[in-house]
């Protein structure tokens, strides 16, 4: 799964993404809420952890406009912005969470996991193609009595492999889906 995180605070986006990382997801950052727009409608993204208060656009005004686009992609608002006011704003604009800034790490994991649930196009742990079986959760691939931890990378290319089979995948498919 790909994650974009929006985020204007350089150590804190950076500490997302190790998160993000850690736990099997591929994410990548933005700064500023007119790259976020811009990332986001390449449609290139599972999901999307989302500041309010960025230069250029703010993340409500972002939210508004993907949403008046038609794209339902999983928004996470993450902020600092934390009055009941706020969440309701955040909500009522297209959000399908919302975590106030200070947060707690297996909180946030939680509600990932839960906003990449809802998905209109949710796609299941297990994805399996004849005799080949790909973990998503763990990153594993299965073919008989064999199995095998994947790299990120190696996971990637397997995961477009297989949710592409039978269709040719071509080098620019995999330069935009997984290097970005």
């Amino acid at each position: 799964m790909r994650l974009l995180v929006a985020e204007d605070e350089k150590d804190i986006a950076k500490a997302l993404v190790m998160l993000l990382q850690k736990n099997n997801y591929c994410a990548d950052y933005v700064n500023n809420g007119t790259d976020a727009l811009e990332y986001i409608l390449t449609g290139n993204y599972d999901g999307v952890i989302l500041d309010i208060m960025m230069p250029g656009m703010n993340g409500i005004d972002v939210l508004k406009e993907i949403r008046k686009k038609g794209v339902d992609i999983p928004v996470l608002m993450l902020t600092a912005k934390g009055e009941l006011d706020d969440k309701v704003e955040g909500l009522d604009a297209g959000a399908d969470d919302y975590l106030a800034k200070p947060f707690a790490i297996p909180e946030l994991m939680a509600r990932v996991r839960a906003m990449l649930r809802r998905r209109t196009d949710f796609k299941p742990d297990i994805l399996a193609v004849k005799d080949v079986r790909l973990n998503r959760s763990i990153m594993e691939i299965e073919f008989g009595a064999s199995e095998a931890k994947l790299s990120t990378r190696e996971y990637q290319v397997m995961e477009e492999l297989m949710e592409n089979f039978g269709r040719i995948v071509t080098v620019d498919h995999f330069m935009e889906h997984i290097w970005g």
